[in-house]
């Protein structure tokens, strides 16, 4: 078994590390202060990002990508998982659905997405269908050769910056000896779309800068030439791409949780009470040793789970486990580092508490931690007709 690093993924984690601290961290004060990323910082980020050579590391040459394998791109999205996710998002990483796109999509979604021409947004979640994604009421409904959407999603992260949505909405019922089952196809739908607006989301405690909106769909026409992938096919194009979306979680949890581990030692072997370093109480010492034992946990089970994807090997429950725990483990880590901090971990004169509040939704987004263990359970339990 061999653990360590090509010399070639060594350097891909100090240039995108080295980024991070020199392109991200000098903007973060203001994003938190402000709620928001200014146009010209955002253009900057894409643009430097274009001219590494990174923009869009999940893609592959053949689609105009840098062609990073699922262990390279997950070491870059732990890098990045360092800095404020409001900055990072341009770095540039268009959903891997639209790997999907076929014929003319290919040209009008997938190249501009690659090359940073267009901005993509996800759209799946609505009011009522959250985990329960056939809960949708979002419906498309066939009028001659056009599908007429109507209906709702929210917290759609980046529409605000999207040109396009990558949207799921039900096409249809099923009766099945289980009750009625909603058949999904997913669309392609251009901001400015007449029928479609884009809204102010709600205001989050968590990644301030990185919005949520809500998307309205009022008797919105789309053609045929929309669909991606096929009609009521929808299930199958999220099954085959959207797992990155959990790798991604967790790969950046890891490293946001090895920025707040770094800041709670340098803390803690500097801050003096009673005449010694607090470091070298066991109150504290032990804290830090269960951090960075839990982190280099949840970094093997994350990078194990990307590498089983390079391999061509069953990653579905690898890919859940290493989601459910890394985002648990940066809930645990942030909390012991604001206790080291004691009082001034909670005043925002320090990043600690932005950290502590980022980490919270982590267990929701891309499949809350319950779905998680329901995807492990399932895998081991299937084999055995249960």
């Amino acid at each position: 078994m061999q653990f360590g690093l090509t010399g070639e993924q060594e350097m891909i984690v100090s240039t995108v590390r080295s980024f991070v601290e020199n392109e991200i961290y000098p903007h973060e004060a203001l994003v938190e202060r402000t709620g928001e990323v200014p146009a010209e910082i955002a253009q900057g980020i894409k643009q430097k990002v274009l001219d590494m050579g990174f923009y869009a590391s999940n893609f592959p040459e053949s689609a105009g990508g840098p062609g990073l394998s699922h262990l390279e791109f997950a070491l870059v999205e732990r890098e990045l998982g360092r800095g404020s996710m409001a900055l990072t998002h341009f770095f540039g990483r268009p959903q891997n659905i639209l790997m999907a796109c076929k014929g003319e999509q290919i040209e009008r979604y997938l190249s501009p997405a690659v090359k940073g021409e267009r901005m993509d947004a996800l759209a799946m979640t609505e009011p009522d269908a959250g985990s329960d994604v056939r809960g949708m009421k979002c419906t498309a409904v066939r009028d001659g050769g056009d599908w007429v959407v109507n209906g709702s999603k929210h917290f759609i992260s980046g529409a605000d910056h999207a040109d396009f949505f990558i949207v799921f909405v039900a096409t249809g019922v099923d009766e099945t000896p289980r009750g009625p089952k909603k058949r999904i196809t997913c669309f392609l739908v251009d901001r400015g779309t007449p029928g479609f607006e884009v809204r102010k989301g709600y205001n989050s405690v968590s990644h301030r800068g990185y919005k949520n909106c809500i998307l309205y769909f009022d008797d919105c026409r789309l053609p045929d030439a929309q669909v991606l992938g096929e009609v009521d096919g929808g299930f199958e194009v999220m099954n085959e791409w959207l797992y990155a979306t959990r790798i991604t979680v967790a790969t950046m949890s890891v490293g946001r949780a090895r920025r707040v581990f770094d800041m709670a030692v340098d803390y803690a072997a500097q801050r003096k009470q009673f005449g010694q370093e607090i470091g070298r109480f066991q109150g504290v010492s032990f804290q830090i040793a269960d951090m960075v034992t839990e982190i280099d946990a949840a970094d093997w089970l994350t990078l194990s789970s990307a590498w089983r994807l390079d391999q061509g090997l069953p990653a579905n429950r690898e890919i859940a486990s290493a989601k459910v725990y890394a985002s648990e483990m940066l809930a645990r880590v942030t909390d012991a580092a604001l206790q080291i901090h004691g009082g001034m971990g909670l005043m925002d004169e320090l990043p600690i508490e932005r950290f502590w509040r980022d980490a919270r939704v982590e267990r929701i987004w891309d499949g809350t931690s319950e779905i998680q263990r329901h995807i492990i359970s399932r895998e081991i339990f299937r084999p055995l007709g249960v």
